[in-house]
């Protein structure tokens, strides 16, 4: 939308002054809810509304009381990284009945709320938007009985809500992810990577159940993020016959030599004929048939618990703020509206349309009609399901297309987790697609020395959740080799090529285009996937490995804040890597609720660093215990880490003392988190299809011929999309100096960190979520939120 249209809306034009918002988190806990809560308040309390919090869900409006209690700044303090809800939560027979939401409708005339933000899932959301439509009735109700006043029918004419959707189930549609399913996929893959070495030293098979009585999601991700052999979903009942296909493939898997295999069961699994299907009917079947050492893993509450992911902090903050901004704006006329995710877009949405489709979603698996039930989930639940049957599934060899085409991939730059997953994907996907798959080992340094050599299906077998880059990866650029290079191509007769990497990938992808004027080697179709830490890739808004290492920053910052517990005030300054790119300093900040945040693309001089020590002194001596401060590496060449920390702890003498930590290379180390599992391993799928689809389109006379511009591209994900963008038009997007794109969205959250820290800024909302129908809010031809 044109800026000329929205205008930037600054929070002297947008008050809540006079307002009255009340949040509440009601039905099933889900990690990420405190980190609404907190945003809710704060932006309420910036805006100049008066906040509430109402414990115990719609039990807490019912009873009022003490219940329903105003909110300060500091009320919702060191909240950020704890687990489930601390206003509590409570699923209220009362609310359901009418007399159940008088009471609750005069406890809230009785503080003058007329706008309640509520955290839950689709039963909290559609009793909510029940009790708004109601409203009026109430009021009249209430004057009758003589409750209330006659004005206050009019003064608190109509009730606003606005919708957050907590649930780990990933259930209610219109959004791409729910607040706290990204926290539950953790903890799954946390317990599968822990059960696969058990499982390999005991040649077991496990068989793993995990939540989601009516939706499948947390079982189809995980199975997708840890490749498990088998996975049983309620919108997708195996087809007649399948406890023989399952164990045929269990059997072929170790007979190909693997030690284990793991089966992943959603609880609400069925058959064709509604019968349930249990995990330890799944364990009794593999014992009988196969033998195989079986065993049952029942994770159940686990997946609720623990703290949030740096996932869903930022998720939850943002719809946290975004979710005032709709209160601030509606009428009387605005519907109930859902605050929502579409791949990194906040939308809003009618909150009766989510609703009628997540019950249709239910109808349609009532009605035996699965597949319309897959389709209802929307576009990511659909990827998810056929990438995980393309990768999973082997076809036997009589049965594959024969293309007779050689695809060449390498990692090229610095390790990123989630590389592995993507070559395992590609190598599949290109099998799959009847293509002979070549691994280049060591990046172009590899290429030009020969380190060339054919890879197959079984080869990249538990490749999802290893950390690094096994094929190995060097920062070394083809230009000074392309001579050596084209010849290797010669010899290995390679028609395609696939590199997974950071900025050297571009430029090596850069190079090897120009070359194509002196080696026709170069004329075959080349295809980049973005994965580095740094997320400073032009033509990406998300990069693979740049989620685990902001996981990693914010694990431990946690523990690092947790250091100063029980002792005096206390600041840390910590130092992030991203070399000239300030996204995992910006983001690690929101994520854990830093004081400030130091980047290159921000400059800042000696004025801001005295202002923001000014800032937290005064923070310091009213409330809070400790501060948080993030320098990305290369923000500037004279205010180092040092010298920050020793203006901070010269000018906060008496006051708080000071600590520096420098967390270097543990951020590109560890296992890939199930966001970066699952972004690598669907783009990489993608990928392999568009070289097929060239391969095909440019293949001529014998041979592979490809020098147009659209031949050479980088798959990269751009607001809600994933989109294929020629290498030689994002050049004039790049700031080669600096490796950083000209152009970066995640700049827009900034100002969000800084209202969260208490700082007076403007804040631009010309990006905010319009109201959409839930039919269009995702368009045709994307593939949104196609990480998860």
């Amino acid at each position: 939308m044109a800026q000329t249209d929205t205008k930037k809306i600054f929070f002297e034009n947008l008050s809540g002054a006079g307002k009255a918002i009340a949040v509440l988190t009601s039905g099933g806990d889900a990690q990420g809810m405190n980190a609404a809560v907190r945003a809710v308040v704060r932006m309420g309390l910036y805006v100049g509304a008066k906040v509430y919090f109402i414990r115990e869900g719609y039990q807490g409006m019912v009873d009022g009381g003490e219940n329903i209690k105003e909110a300060t700044w500091e009320s919702v303090s060191s909240m950020l990284q704890v687990g489930g809800t601390v206003i509590g939560s409570a699923r209220c027979k009362e609310f359901r009945s009418h007399e159940g939401r008088l009471k609750a409708a005069l406890n809230l005339v009785k503080l003058g709320i007329t706008n309640l933000c509520v955290i839950g899932g689709d039963g909290s959301l559609t009793g909510a938007n029940l009790f708004r439509e109601e409203w009026s009735g109430l009021l009249t109700e209430l004057v009758e009985q003589g409750s209330i006043e006659p004005q206050s029918v009019q003064t608190y004419s109509a009730l606003h809500i606005v919708g957050m959707v907590g649930s780990i189930d990933n259930d209610f549609c219109g959004t791409d992810m729910t607040i706290g399913t990204d926290s539950a996929l953790h903890r799954i893959i946390e317990v599968v990577d822990a059960i696969m070495t058990t499982a390999q030293s005991h040649q077991r098979t496990f068989v793993l159940e995990v939540m989601g009585r009516h939706c499948g999601y947390l079982a189809l991700v995980s199975a997708l993020a840890c490749g498990a052999d088998w996975v049983l979903i309620p919108e997708m009942p195996p087809d007649d016959g399948w406890e023989e296909k399952m164990c045929e493939k269990l059997s072929a898997t170790r007979s190909r030599g693997t030690r284990l295999n793991i089966i992943i069961v959603a609880e609400g699994a069925n058959d064709r004929h509604g019968k349930a299907i249990t995990s330890s009917y799944v364990k009794d079947l593999v014992v009988k048939r196969l033998g195989f050492d079986t065993r049952v893993t029942i994770l159940g509450h686990v997946q609720r618990g623990g703290t949030p992911s740096a996932f869903d902090r930022i998720l939850a903050s943002r719809m946290g703020v975004e979710a005032v901004l709709a209160l601030l704006e509606t009428t009387a006329n605005t519907p109930a509206c859902v605050v929502s995710l579409c791949g990194n877009q906040s939308v809003r949405l009618p909150l009766l349309e989510c609703v009628e489709m997540t019950q249709e979603v239910q109808k349609a698996m009532d009605e035996k009609k699965f597949e319309e039930a897959v389709k209802l989930r929307g576009r990511s639940f659909q990827n998810n399901l056929k990438t995980y049957k393309l990768l999973a599934h082997r076809k036997p060899e009589s049965e594959l297309p024969h293309s007779n085409f050689n695809v060449a991939v390498l990692n090229v730059g610095a390790p990123a987790a989630g590389m592995n997953a993507a070559v395992r994907s590609a190598v599949r996907v290109g099998i799959s697609e009847g293509h002979k798959m070549f691994a280049v080992s060591d990046g172009f340094e590899g290429f030009y020395k020969g380190q060339i050599k054919e890879i197959k299906w079984a080869d990249v077998g538990g490749w999802t959740g290893q950390g690094g880059s096994l094929l190995g990866t060097k920062r070394t650029l083809p230009a000074k080799h392309v001579g050596k290079i084209a010849e290797q191509m010669r010899t290995h007769n390679i028609n395609a090529l696939l590199v997974i990497g950071g900025f050297e990938a571009l430029e090596s992808l850069l190079q090897l285009y120009e070359a194509r004027a002196t080696y026709q080697e170069f004329c075959i179709p080349m295809c980049m996937l973005p994965a580095t830490i740094s997320n400073n890739v032009p033509g990406s808004d998300l990069t693979i490995g740049a989620d685990t290492a902001l996981n990693a920053i914010v694990e431990t910052c946690d523990r690092i804040k947790q250091s100063a517990s029980g002792t005096k005030r206390r600041v840390f300054i910590i130092e992030t890597m991203g070399g000239y790119c300030g996204y995992l300093a910006t983001v690690a900040g929101l994520a854990a609720g830093a004081d400030a945040a130091y980047i290159y693309e921000e400059p800042f001089d000696i004025r801001d660093l005295q202002a923001n020590v000014e800032h937290l002194t005064e923070k310091m001596k009213t409330s809070i215990q400790r501060g948080l401060v993030l320098r990305n590496e290369n923000c500037n060449d004279n205010y180092t880490t040092d010298f920050i920390y020793q203006l901070y702890t010269e000018e906060g003498k008496g006051v708080f003392d000071c600590r520096k930590n420098v967390l270097g290379h543990m951020q590109q180390g560890g296992a890939p988190s199930p966001f970066d599992r699952n972004f690598g391993t669907k783009i990489s799928a993608k990928a392999m299809q568009w070289v097929s689809k060239k391969l095909l389109e440019t293949f001529r006379q014998g041979r592979v011929f490809a020098n147009s511009e659209d031949s050479c591209c980088l798959l990269g994900m751009r607001r809600r999309a994933l989109i294929f963008q020629p290498v030689v038009q994002l050049k004039e997007r790049t700031d080669f100096v600096h490796r950083i794109p000209k152009e970066q969205w995640w700049l827009k959250l900034r100002p969000l960190m800084k209202i969260l820290a208490k700082y007076k800024t403007s804040y631009d909302v010309s990006d905010s979520g319009q109201l959409e129908h839930v039919v269009h809010s995702i368009p045709r031809d994307s593939d949104a939120s196609v990480a998860m």
